[in-house]
């Protein structure tokens, strides 16, 4: 007997005994979860299929480890703007056992607790506690702008490009004057094609005349 189930947003096909690799879950190792989200059950007599789940169906797991899985690189490229990164990023997942699959009106085994996403845990708190960064960020940002130099004066520079360079904290000559190519770079990460237009406008020469 096979039973389709849905976690993580994605779709997994399972029997008693498979080992499977999903999204990380609330859990820890040794817990027992059940997926109540049991699209199709087959394999023995008539299928049952959900619309979109099968009522009273469920599917039990064991957790065997949470874990980081392997790496995978991620590379970033800007075409004609000498923009290339490279990172690596291992995603937390839930290695688990498939111990039971459960038609409807079947009782487990099993003391089993409801199968959730680690992600989907809390998000509100997160998005309520960066609003008062924001607040607090705003007069800064502010004052900054309103104590910065007139960067249009460096070649290539215009209004919008002035604004860009005020949000990632470059507000004064004195500040290009002392770039290195270490700086250059960072920023170049953050605002597209900056070491293009300050190699070719020469800014960091520029801004020690506009600084002196």
């Amino acid at each position: 007997m096979y039973a389709v189930i849905k976690t993580g947003g994605k779709q997994y096909r399972v029997s008693e005994g498979d080992i499977l690799r999903v999204e990380k879950l609330s859990a820890e190792t040794g817990d027992v979860v059940a997926f109540d989200e049991v699209l199709m059950i087959g394999g023995e007599g008539d299928s049952l299929v959900g619309a979109p789940a099968v009522d009273g169906a469920s599917v039990t797991a064991n957790v065997l480890d949470i874990r980081k899985d392997k790496k995978i690189k991620v590379f970033k490229k800007r075409r004609r703007q000498n923009y290339r990164r490279t990172k690596g990023h291992r995603q937390w997942i839930a290695v688990i056992s498939v111990a039971e699959i459960l038609k409807p009106g079947t009782k487990s085994k099993l003391k089993a607790k409801p199968a959730k996403v680690a992600a989907d845990e809390a998000p509100a708190p997160a998005k309520k506690a960066a609003a008062p960064k924001a607040e607090k960020a705003a007069p800064k940002a502010k004052a900054a702008a309103a104590a910065s130099d007139d960067l249009t004066k460096l070649t290539g520079v215009g209004p919008a490009y002035a604004t860009k360079l005020n949000e990632a904290g470059v507000t004064s000559f004195a500040q290009i004057a002392a770039w290195t190519d270490a700086e250059i770079e960072r920023l170049d990460g953050e605002i597209s094609g900056l070491k293009v237009k300050a190699e070719k406008g020469d800014w960091v020469a520029e801004a020690k005349g506009f600084a002196g």
